[in-house]
């Protein structure tokens, strides 16, 4: 049996190491997957990539000396977020891939992605909303034996505390994940991580 596994970060760096840590502790790469926004197109091997992003063709982009799932990120258009840096299985899911090109529109995006994993339709709309405001989601199917070495690399302290994170997205209104709201700008994603790690 697997368990769907997830986690959300505020600073890419915190997802690279998580997702490193994963394929250390002997998660198939295959089975792990990334999502981070890339409104300020500064994701490590996206830049020879950054002008064909529009097409919402999923670039292959290796990463300097980094093996495993790391070294197929690729530019993506996932309906609601905007431009991400993407690999795995569930960027496909969310994007509706095909032979490596993204076919925008999939039923249910980013949120029916995960629920159709298993996660907690609550909870997908969290992590959505927090990739739409610039963090970087990692989710790994884990076989159970796997699972207690998995877990606590997802949720560490380098990761979000998603009932924390509810909250505090409430408290401005938000209510769940919209996929026809605006894109967060490059000034936009900075001001919020700003908001949960002040200098």
């Amino acid at each position: 049996m697997t368990q769907t596994l997830t986690g959300l970060f505020d600073q890419y760096d915190d997802a690279r190491r998580a997702v490193q840590d994963l394929e250390a502790a002997g998660v198939p790469h295959r089975d792990i997957s990334i999502v981070a926004n890339n409104a300020r197109g500064v994701h490590p091997g996206t830049a020879a990539a950054a002008d064909d992003a529009g097409t919402g063709a999923g670039i292959g982009a290796a990463v300097g000396g980094v093996g495993g799932l790391l070294a197929g990120l690729g530019l993506l258009a996932i309906p609601g977020l905007g431009p991400v840096v993407a690999a795995g299985w569930l960027a496909s899911a969310a994007v509706g891939a095909v032979g490596g090109a993204a076919i925008g529109g999939a039923a249910g995006g980013l949120v029916g992605a995960l629920t159709h994993a298993g996660v907690p339709e609550e909870d997908a709309h969290v992590y959505a909303e927090g990739v739409r405001r610039g963090g970087t989601l990692v989710t790994a199917k884990v076989a159970d034996e796997l699972a207690p070495t998995a877990r606590p690399i997802l949720s560490d302290d380098r990761s979000v505390d998603l009932s924390s994170r509810r909250t505090a997205y409430s408290a401005d209104g938000w209510d769940r994940f919209d996929p026809k709201a605006p894109d967060y700008s490059a000034d936009q994603v900075v001001a919020e991580q700003d908001r949960y790690h002040p200098l």
